[in-house]
């Protein structure tokens, strides 16, 4: 068993994408109309386009919200994303205008910093030991 999929819920699919393709460097997988104005939108690294998805989920259920709105409230990230170098990637970020609530932060081995994915979401991004 592996993980195929998991999802972030967003306020705005078009300003997900922007910012997960053209911010954080993932690539579009899937992009297919699903109702109206939804769209069933897939996200992966360029480093493992076959590997695990990120889905760009609309934001409709109201219990979808809460929980979010909560965790974000909080402080708490919805997801965690591996990077080779957090400070690197802080410093790249930062300097596209990524807006950061938390610093790098060494906690023993492991390396975190959290961000604002515009959307309404929290991202940690962390270095692990090799």
């Amino acid at each position: 068993m592996k993980i195929h999929l998991t999802s972030v819920f967003v306020d705005d699919q078009a300003k997900a994408l922007h910012f997960y393709t053209e911010i954080l460097g993932f690539v579009k997988k899937h992009d297919v109309p699903v109702g109206e104005k939804d769209r069933w939108l897939t996200v992966v690294s360029p480093e493992e386009p076959g590997g695990t998805e990120l889905l760009l989920e609309p934001l409709g259920h109201p219990a979808a919200r809460t929980y979010r709105d909560a965790l974000t409230e909080d402080g708490i990230p919805l997801a965690q994303f591996a990077v080779d170098d957090v400070n690197a990637e802080y410093e790249r970020l930062r300097g596209l205008g990524v807006r950061f609530t938390q610093e790098p932060l060494e906690m023993g081995p492991v390396t975190t910093a959290v961000l604002d994915d515009t959307c309404g979401n929290l991202i940690q991004i962390a270095t692990q030991p090799q």
